[in-house]
């Protein structure tokens, strides 16, 4: 069976990858197992200069691996070198703080020596999405690596181009070939991936669906895991916003990537005495945008990645009109080769229907009214999803406020929700369980492990 790579701006085949058989994934294991008991005794500092010299060719490379991205799963190229770019800024903030993180913390016991070590579990299974097929890989990546974990990838079917531009990198970079594997399997084989007894815990960034089927296998297994699955991130407007901020910073929250971002803003909630203010001005920038081809430079809106994942918007964009939203602009299929979408908004969203209660991972703004800060609170927290939030206003009291009060993981004031290599980066209630990122990041994956010597 052969895995297939389509260029969604044209439809057209750009590759097919043929699947590793069961032998050949039996095999890679087995390599991967007896790697990570070389790389876990290497020093940190040795782990360190690879993973700086990853940094520097994601870097050097970084207008290569855009184009690489952008034919495979359609983002904007502008916006494909600069995730090339911030996978360098991970490689090198592990580089510079793994150490620092996993360093042997004391108990301060009266008496005796006791302390707690964080150790390498072995190799992880990683379940990666085609959205940011590059910087999803190596927030796992070069934490893991740098913990003295081995990696062995299963890339989404369609990427599996960066899937394996990335295997390269890090093998150019000095990892051993076996530290890091791309493993050319469907889905359907996942569930026997976790199950192998070799592998030690799994990681995957996707659909709700897909979140459920690989915690369960890591369940019935007892292995650690970690879940970054879908959102429906709130985008609060208050009265007192500066508007032509909130507004700038909305089109870019929701239209990056093509509108394919868990973290996208999804649901504009606008204080009603702000409403007729912010959503004209919204919807004239959203009309202003350029949609085509992404390889160009002055494109801002490419095509989400696949003829179904057009199908599914188109069809919840119906639905929401079934359910009395109002198209302010957009709501088309165009009329091009490729599978793109118009930049749409949807207007007269409530609780209850389609656009406030699924996720649309495409080009699709849900506006919503809100009577007062408190109904906007309210609003926001009425969903399963909890990944990302953010709220407009001039008080920053108040802002962190209501920060404070979403049931996210991570929350803005006056800012897009974003990721940074610093912070802890993911969610809770259906958008999934653990963390990436930051000191917290690095530890999931680790034994955390009492030694006493008295």
């Amino acid at each position: 069976m052969a895995l297939q790579s389509l260029n969604p701006a044209t439809g057209e085949n750009v590759a097919h990858y043929d699947e590793h058989d069961g032998g050949t994934v039996d095999e890679m294991i087995d390599r991967a197992v007896n790697a990570f008991d070389l790389h876990r005794e290497r020093s940190f500092s040795d782990r360190a200069d690879k993973m700086l010299h990853a940094a520097d060719l994601l870097e050097r490379r970084s207008e290569e691996f855009g184009r690489v991205m952008t034919q495979e799963m359609g983002k904007p190229i502008d916006q494909a070198v600069a995730e090339a770019r911030k996978c360098a800024l991970v490689c090198r903030y592990y580089a510079r703080h793994a150490k620092e993180f996993l360093r042997d913390e004391p108990a301060g016991i009266d008496d005796v020596r006791a302390f707690v070590a964080f150790e390498p579990l072995g190799p992880i299974l990683a379940v990666m999405p085609w959205n940011f097929p590059f910087w999803q890989v190596f927030r796992f990546a070069s934490p893991a690596l740098m913990a003295g974990n081995v990696a062995l990838l299963k890339h989404a079917s369609n990427v599996s181009g960066c899937a394996l531009a990335i295997e390269n990198v890090l093998r150019e970079a000095g990892f051993n070939q076996d530290e890091f594997q791309t493993l050319l399997v469907s889905s359907d084989r996942v569930d026997g991936l976790i199950a192998d007894p070799r592998i030690r815990a799994a990681t995957l960034t996707g659909s709700v669906g897909a979140g459920r089927a690989v915690a369960a296998s890591a369940g019935k297994a007892i292995k650690p895991s970690v879940m970054e699955l879908g959102g429906s991130d709130p985008f609060i407007v208050l009265s007192d916003a500066n508007m032509e901020r909130a507004v700038e910073i909305g089109v870019t929250a929701r239209m990056q990537n093509n509108g394919q971002s868990c973290i996208a803003a999804k649901r504009f909630i606008i204080e009603d005495s702000a409403f007729d203010e912010f959503v004209p001005q919204f919807v004239n920038r959203i009309e202003a945008l350029r949609v085509g081809d992404p390889m160009d430079p002055d494109t801002d809106v490419g095509p989400v990645a696949s003829s179904g994942a057009l199908e599914v918007i188109h069809d919840q964009v119906q639905r929401a009109v079934a359910d009395d939203a109002r198209i302010r602009t957009g709501g088309t299929v165009l009329d091009r080769p490729g599978f793109f979408y118009a930049p749409t908004v949807l207007d007269g969203v409530e609780p209850g229907t389609v656009a406030f209660e699924e996720e649309i991972f495409g080009p699709v703004a849900s506006v919503i009214s809100a009577r007062d800060v408190d109904h906007a609170v309210t609003l926001a927290n009425d969903t399963r999803f909890g990944l990302g939030g953010a709220v407009f206003t001039e008080d920053r009291e108040k802002g962190e406020r209501v920060a404070r009060q979403l049931e996210v993981g991570c929350a803005f004031v006056n800012e897009m929700v974003k990721s940074d290599p610093r912070l802890p980066f993911g969610g809770v209630k259906e958008s999934g369980y653990g963390r990436e990122l930051s000191r917290f990041g690095i530890r999931e994956f680790v034994n955390v492990k009492t030694i006493w010597i008295a």
